[in-house]
């Protein structure tokens, strides 16, 4: 283990080096180039010519006057109400309520004083869902009858979320970055879900089979201030303390979360490369809502550090390198709907702490005519005793996943693979199975793919957390610990979207499930033979901006899971799954 440790730190100490080393040779080079450039710009040879006259040399004798100020220059300490603009059409001004003219509540003038602004953002997401899924009868089934272990599946979810957002920040132009800024955000959520059978919605059988909560969370409550700038070309170093969003790489494989932490970012080389150093100490999250809790400890934390390099070998590829460090320690936890989270119901619950580094390289941008994006993540580490194994184990496992695009006119082609590695000896002591902090991936159709958007219950835990490509056999994405002793997954996708206007627009989605083994499965279900293919995804979606903005986005989509033979040897049954939702978004 603390070889491991060593070998990152040293990794990370050269990468860190090779950067700087790379920003020092830049500046070094174009010092001399710009001395050079200077000393070519020869000064014009005057001849200085005698006066002609008497008069003529009594005026070059007097001292010379000091140069007068031009008769339009006018010292102006109101820059914002002395200033008159130009009556065209971006200077209207507007009423409070209108966002599309000039508005004290959307920053285009100072709320007090010449550089203090507000920003003020309102939104309101309506989400409503249909969806089939495997559904335990439970100890007490609510249909008379019902021999089967998994019973009726169909269910209704229906959210409402409304956003505030504050951003009160002081600055002078829109390319010199904020001297500070303070963010809030509250969220309030209610969300209402209706089932065909007990013990799903809430431990209880004597509890009706719908549920309704609500939750009151702050998603951003944060302080960032400038610290100094390291160029004159707007290279900066910046810190922020607080509740506070982090997407730790392009695509959301390892770390997207709303948490508590500080952060200390900037860029450096005329913004050619961009870092990020962060710790985040974990907040609970609500168990329906998964908005933060006010203000539980989650006895989880979060190191990272990641460093982005754009136009990396050619133009137009931005790379990325990132270490994670996750601690999460043994404690124990039931849901507000009464389920136990931690430990997980698998294998030997016992409170244990897992100890993960992530170590990772990813990508994105352009290649000649084709779009990619690519990730390649190491995990090592320990947990302390996993479930599964009933032991102690040592973390080696890792993830691919690589993306290529091509557009054609308002059409878009996509390809892409992706590869969770699984444990195939869950009873070693070594644990192969990938597992992520808090992953949220856009990745191989993202909300237009039913694995990706349902978690798939089984017995206790999920087999796919909702918003996750992992098997990880995970009790919670948000309240449950990694769990490393898994299937792993191999995914091959085929995407097609199509700009039918600028107002409309397409997603047709299809991906090939398989576990990458069945060793873990096996040994949960105990079960002797469960086949590898998981099941066909298909999704299709539409994207409606009816003004041309983001102030109103309506989404229509379906989703359909067919069924294959892993999939049927676990949960007993052929019958194809589906999800129809819509999603109404408007924004002020």
């Amino acid at each position: 283990m603390s070889e491991s440790k060593h070998s990152l730190f040293l990794t990370w100490l050269a990468v860190a080096g090779l950067v700087w080393c790379d920003a020092a040779r830049h500046e070094t080079w174009a010092q001399p180039r710009a001395r050079q450039d200077s000393s070519r710009v020869q000064p014009r040879n005057v001849a200085a010519a005698a006066p002609r006259t008497a008069e003529a040399a009594r005026r070059a004798a007097m001292p010379a006057k000091a140069p007068a100020l031009p008769p339009d220059f006018e010292v102006v300490r109101d820059r914002w109400q002395r200033i008159k603009p130009p009556p065209y059409e971006l200077n209207v001004r507007g009423r409070w309520y209108d966002p599309y003219n000039q508005n004290k509540l959307k920053g285009d003038r100072p709320l007090f004083g010449q550089n203090t602004f507000l920003i003020f953002t309102a939104s309101a997401d309506n989400f409503l869902e249909a969806a089939r899924l495997p559904t335990p009868s439970g100890v007490s089934t609510a249909t008379p009858q019902s021999q089967n272990f998994f019973g009726d599946g169909d269910r209704l979810l229906a959210s409402e979320t409304l956003r505030l957002r504050f951003d009160l920040y002081h600055g002078d132009t829109a390319f010199r970055p904020r001297d500070w800024e303070l963010r809030v955000t509250p969220v309030f959520n209610f969300n209402y879900l209706d089932l065909r059978e007990s013990n799903v919605a809430r431990i209880s059988p004597r509890n009706r089979t719908d549920r309704s909560d609500r939750q009151l969370a702050f998603q951003e409550l944060s302080l960032e201030k400038h610290l100094f700038n390291l160029s004159d070309r707007y290279d900066f170093i910046s810190c922020k303390a607080g509740i506070q969003r982090m997407f730790s790489d392009f695509r959301g494989f390892i770390f997207s979360d709303f948490n508590l932490g500080g952060r200390l970012f900037g860029n450096l080389h005329s913004n050619r490369y961009q870092y990020n150093l962060a710790f985040f100490y974990q907040l609970e999250k609500d168990t329906n809502s998964e908005l933060n809790t006010v203000f539980a400890d989650r006895n989880q934390q979060v190191y990272l550090i990641n460093l982005y390099r754009q136009d990396f070998f050619t133009p137009g590829y931005t790379a990325q390198w990132s270490l994670h460090y996750n601690v999460d320690r043994a404690s124990i936890y039931v849901d507000t709907n009464g389920f136990p989270t931690r430990p997980a119901l698998l294998g030997t619950a016992a409170p244990h702490t897992v100890r993960a580094f992530y170590l990772g390289w990813t990508g994105d941008g352009h290649l000649g005519r084709w779009n990619i994006n690519h990730a390649f993540y190491q995990v090592l580490g320990n947990d302390s005793r996993n479930q599964l194994a009933g032991r102690r184990v040592r973390l080696n496992a890792q993830m691919a996943a690589l993306e290529l695009s091509i557009d054609q006119d308002w059409k878009r082609y996509k390809a892409s693979a992706f590869y969770a590695s699984g444990d195939a000896q869950p009873f070693d002591a070594v644990a192969r199975g990938f597992d992520a902090i808090v992953d949220q991936p856009f990745f191989a159709g993202g909300q237009f793919s039913f694995w990706n958007q349902q978690a798939i219950r089984l017995l206790g835990v999920n087999l796919v957390n909702r918003q996750s490509l992992l098997p990880n056999l995970r009790s919670s994405k948000t309240q449950g610990q990694p769990n490393f002793v898994n299937p792993g997954l191999l995914l091959f996708n085929l995407a097609w979207e199509a700009e039918w206007t600028p107002k409309l627009r397409s997603v047709l989605n299809a991906n090939y499930l398989r576990f990458a083994t069945t060793a873990p499965l096996q040994q949960f279900l105990n079960q002797a033979a469960i086949r590898n293919d998981i099941a066909l995804d298909f999704g299709l979606g539409f994207i409606y901006r009816p003004f041309l903005n983001n102030n109103a986005i309506i989404t229509l989509a379906a989703t359909a899971l067919s069924p294959l033979g892993g999939f049927i040897d676990i949960y007993q049954s052929p019958q194809m799954l589906y999800s129809v939702f819509a999603s109404l978004v408007f924004t002020y």
